[in-house]
Order: C-alpha cells, then structure tokens, then sequence
C-alpha cells in the first residue's frame, strides 16, 4: 500500500505558532498522548531540518516532549485532584481525554472503583481550571463526546447532560473542542458561539481495511455501502458518495398504533437498495456498543446472498463482551470489525484475528500541529479529498491490473 493511504498530508505550515505546544492526558490513556507527542516531534523536527520556515525556530516550537508533567491523584473517599508540575504560562494547551477508558480504578472503603465517563468528565473539569488564567488557550480533544448518544431531542422527561458539559465548557474559555464523529451533530446547537471541529474517521479506516485485504475492490460492481438503520444514514451516505459506491439502507417499520415501555414496537427490519448477492459489504455505523444491531444486519445481508461483510464504526465499546462477534466470524457472517485507536482497546480485543485497528494518532497531532499555527484544517477534518484521491489510485491499479493481465 502506497504512502497515499496512510499519510497525514498538509505537512506545508507556514504560520507563526500560538504559543508553545503543551498537551495533558487523563491518567486512563497516556500511552495514546505520548505516541501523539513524539510524532508530532518528528513533524516539527523535519521543518526544522529543512528551515521551511522562519519560525522553526521560535522558543518551544521543536520539543522531544510536549507533555506537560502533571498530577491527577485520588483521595482515601474518592475525591480528585489535580495539579501542574511546571510551568504553562503562554501555552497553547491541549487536554487530550478519553471519556470511555475503562483501564485505571483506585481503591475506595468499600472496595475497587473503575473510573467512570463522569469520573472522566469531572477530571476534566479540574483540569481545565487550573490551566484557566495561566495557559493562553486551552484546547479539549475529546473524541468520544460525553453524553453525546442522544436522539430523542423532543423528550422533556431526560437530563440534558451533553448541552450542560458543553455549556460549561464554553463558560470556562475553552477556544476549541475536537470531537471525532459524533453520534449527533446537532449537539452544537447548545452552544452555537463555540468552536467545536467534527473530524471525520473515514479515510483512516478505509485505509486501514484495504491495508489488511487485497481481495477488497471500492468499485460499484463489487461493493455496496450500507446503513443497518435509518438514524445512521448521514454516515453511510458520506461513503457511498465519495467512494463511488450503491447505498442500501435498512430502516424499522414501526406500528404506531401502540406502544410498549413508552416506544412503537419494531414490526420487521427492512432493507432498501440495490441486491446485494455476491457483493462485499461495507456495513457503516458510528459505534460498536453491544453489537446487536450490526450482527443482525450482517446475519440479514448473509441471508440475502452477500459475499463478504466488513463493520466499519469509529468507536468499539463490545459493552457485552467478545464471544458473539467471535461466533459470528467463525461461522462467515463477518469478515472483519474496523474501529479506530481514539478510545480504550482491550487487549483481549486487539489480539482478536478479525478486528483491523485503525491509528489516529498521526492524524490527531496534525490537528493539534494545524490548530498551534491557526491553519484552515476544513479539508484536514472532512477527508474528502483524501477520499478521492483513494478512490483514484484504486481506479488506476485497477486499470494497470487489466493490462497486465
């Protein structure tokens, strides 16, 4: 696979820096930031070599190590604390959290405690008030938005605890918040003065799964993308369009006419769109939580004649566990699950033979590289022209592919 598909791209920066780079990680994923620290190094470190510009040399813009060293300790009762260990007057910080890590407890009175999205979120917090008033501006990337999964926005019997945390970000002076395919984006309605930047995980997922199988062909007579529900239609149809590929969807005829536990009862799964026998599936969603969902739509599709079926979901919560997607593969219903590295893996999960992992990493610290010199990451965030460069370099091997032949 040629450096098409893995590369970051917009390595021209000619701007002057914000400030000095410093990044903060939650105790749950440092491993994540620091990989993020030393490839951003190696960006910077290859500018300087080359003096492509006059500000390579600027105090902090080159450092073997931009993060800062901090403390997040935790009380007998389980209270939290957090403190700067050096100095970050005049930087431009960045908090890197992840909401889901499930990795890191502490001991209580009554036992172990596994740190929480709300232990997450409230260490957050922390965070950002003591950089508040030293740092010149605070940046948060949090790529799994919390409390985002919320569809019913005509319920006034629900908490509203996503539009709270994104209020009180915006109260503490956040500059920007990097969100990474939220399940729903009209959360920026809640705070429509802030600057909350939608990266897309698209590219590096594909890239990723044409990495790992070569018999996969991104042309209209081998593959169909498809949406196992209708909420999910926005993401599927943003690969159909920019890989050239049919679009099916399945949708859940409802009977309106009663309800039960406060919800129209699903009659039957129905699926819209081109037939599917002897096709490749690139079955599209924006999370893995349970699993249920897309291992019935992947049975329905298997049912139906398809060839091979491949997930593809930023985020790979398996919130009931392993075994039924290992089933699942060994009888063929899956070929593989891609989801990204922006939230916690078990590594039960990645040893598994059929998830494919996509690495942000290169890619969250080009953002944070962009964001310190106030480029315009527009094209950066939405993909779409490394799409299409994809699309066209398949295109291309296909064609030399029938010359040789």
């Amino acid at each position: 696979m040629s450096d098409l598909y893995v590369s970051s791209g917009f390595d021209q920066a000619s701007l002057p820096p914000f400030g000095p780079i410093g990044i903060i990680s939650h105790t749950a994923n440092k491993d994540f930031v620091r990989s993020v620290s030393d490839v951003l190094f190696e960006k910077r470190s290859a500018r300087v070599e080359k003096k492509s510009n006059s500000y390579v040399n600027s105090p902090g813009y080159c450092r073997s190590d931009y993060i800062i060293d901090s403390a997040l300790n935790r009380y007998d009762n389980g209270e939290g604390t957090f403190s700067l260990l050096e100095s970050v007057r005049g930087h431009d910080m960045f908090i890197i959290t992840d909401v889901l890590a499930r990795s890191y407890s502490y001991e209580l009175v009554e036992g172990e405690h596994v740190i929480s999205p709300d232990d997450h979120y409230r260490d957050l917090i922390r965070m950002i008030t003591v950089l508040k008033g030293k740092a010149k501006r605070i940046n948060v990337i949090m790529p799994f938005v919390y409390e985002g999964r919320r569809e019913k926005l005509d319920s006034h019997r629900e908490s509203w605890d996503c539009a709270e945390m994104l209020q009180k970000l915006f109260e503490l002076g956040i500059s920007n918040l990097i969100v990474f395919d939220p399940h729903d984006g009209r959360i920026e309605n809640a705070v429509p003065l802030m600057s909350i930047e939608y990266p897309r995980c698209q590219f590096k997922m594909t890239a990723a799964l044409l990495s790992r199988f070569d018999s996969l062909k991104l042309n209209k007579d081998s593959t169909i993308v498809v949406s196992p529900d209708e909420t999910g239609v926005s993401r599927a149809i943003f690969y159909s369009s920019h890989l050239n590929l049919p679009l099916g969807i399945f949708y859940r005829d409802r009977d309106y006419t009663v309800k039960v536990n406060g919800e129209h009862p699903i009659k039957e799964f129905k699926y819209l769109g081109d037939d599917v026998t002897g096709k490749d599936i690139l079955l599209i969603d924006d999370m893995i939580n349970s699993g249920n969902t897309m291992l019935r739509t992947a049975k329905t599709l298997k049912d139906k004649g398809a060839n091979d079926i491949y997930c593809l979901a930023p985020y790979g919560l398996f919130t009931e566990g392993l075994e039924v997607f290992d089933n699942a593969y060994d009888k063929g219903t899956i070929k593989a699950i891609c989801c990204t590295n922006l939230i916690y893996r078990t590594p039960e999960l990645r040893k598994r033979g059929w998830f494919v992992e996509a690495d942000m990493i290169p890619y969250v610290a080009r953002i944070i590289d962009a964001l310190n010199l106030d480029e315009s990451i527009f094209d950066l965030i939405n993909s779409t022209s490394r799409l299409t460069d994809l699309t066209s370099q398949m295109r291309i091997g296909d064609l030399l592919g029938m010359i040789e032949e």
